[in-house]
């Protein structure tokens, strides 16, 4: 059995719905609340739904039949303020997660961000050392909180405390099926799908930095679907361990990724620029592209989709179809 904490999230529901494909006994580890979250979960069969509260019990109960943990599970809002409720979510489970699989020899794939680089000053690479990782300084509270446990599992693996396979992936700008829930922190091709498909103008954020034109601003945006296939990949490579980055490693603009959103429901682009909120100015990121050489490296061949094709994908197999969801 593989438990998927955050499994009727985005990116956690469409690995459970793979795994599941693949013949795999699956049990999810989540709140679903009273919105439509419960939708990501509706074709799959399940072996539980856990809320975390219930957790450590259900492990206790349980644990002899899980094979792996994947540790999706999180506050990944990047404007959220409540920082207690942020550690007590996304370090501290984590840590009980860590303590459980390397008491219990349960190997644990975990997700980590792009948001721990900050502002780029030490560029993109994913050196795991533990003096690597004291280079980076993330810009909010959700990017500390996870670069938080990435600090405290590599000086953990380094003196030997760890499970038999432990992996941490730091997930760039995901878009896909399934992350309707997420309000505001949707993509921007979830956002605008509907404004695209009928031919009405698209606005994205004026740029506010010298050099850069509007619309301009690079994000390493990466399918969903490729990240489940990395994930699924490292759950059948028990050997590899360590913190790699998760995107394509290409940055593309976001006016490019709009127009392929008009390009994959048939439409001449329309753009328009509004001013970006002052709020969010300072810790605006202008550049995201991750380093893939060390997950290259380990052996993963696959090829990431590009905007367009992930685009075309998202728009013809999900947002213009009734049933949206995986």
């Amino acid at each position: 059995m593989i438990l998927v904490t955050g499994g009727a999230g985005f990116i956690g529901s469409n690995l459970t719905a793979s795994l599941v494909e693949r013949g795999a006994t699956v049990s999810v580890c989540d709140r679903l609340r009273q919105a439509e979250k419960w939708r990501n979960l509706s074709k799959v069969e399940l072996r539980d739904v856990v809320a975390p509260e219930q957790l450590q019990n259900w492990l206790h109960a349980h644990g002899k039949d899980v094979e792996a943990i994947v540790h999706l599970g999180a506050i990944s809002s990047t404007t959220e303020t409540d920082v207690d409720l942020i550690i007590d979510t996304n370090f501290r489970l984590s840590q009980l997660l860590w303590g459980w699989c390397t008491e219990h020899g349960k190997r644990l794939i975990y997700a980590s961000s792009a948001a721990t680089y900050g502002g780029a000053e030490s560029g993109f690479a994913d050196d795991d050392s533990v003096g690597g990782l004291a280079k980076l300084r993330p810009l909010n509270a959700y990017g500390w909180s996870k670069h938080l446990f990435d600090r405290w599992a590599a000086r953990s693996a380094a003196s030997g405390n760890r499970p038999p396979q432990w992996v941490g992936l730091k997930f760039f700008n995901v878009y896909g099926p399934n992350e309707y829930h997420k309000g505001g922190m949707q993509s921007v091709v979830a956002q605008k799908y509907a404004l695209a498909a009928a031919g009405e103008p698209v606005t994205l954020f004026k740029s506010h930095r010298e050099g850069v034109r509007d619309g301009g601003q690079l994000r390493d945006f990466v399918y969903v679907g490729d990240c489940v296939n990395v994930m699924l990949w490292l759950l059948e490579q028990p050997h590899i361990n360590g913190i790699f980055n998760l995107g394509t490693g290409k940055a593309r603009s976001f006016a490019e990724l709009a127009t392929a959103l008009f390009a994959a429901v048939g439409r001449t682009p329309l753009l328009t620029y509004i001013d970006m909120p002052t709020d969010i100015r300072p810790n605006y990121q202008y550049f995201t592209e991750a380093r893939m050489e060390r997950l290259r490296t380990v052996g993963y061949g696959s090829p990431f989709a590009s905007v367009e094709d992930g685009v075309r994908e998202y728009v013809q197999r999900f947002l213009s179809r009734p049933d949206r969801y995986r």
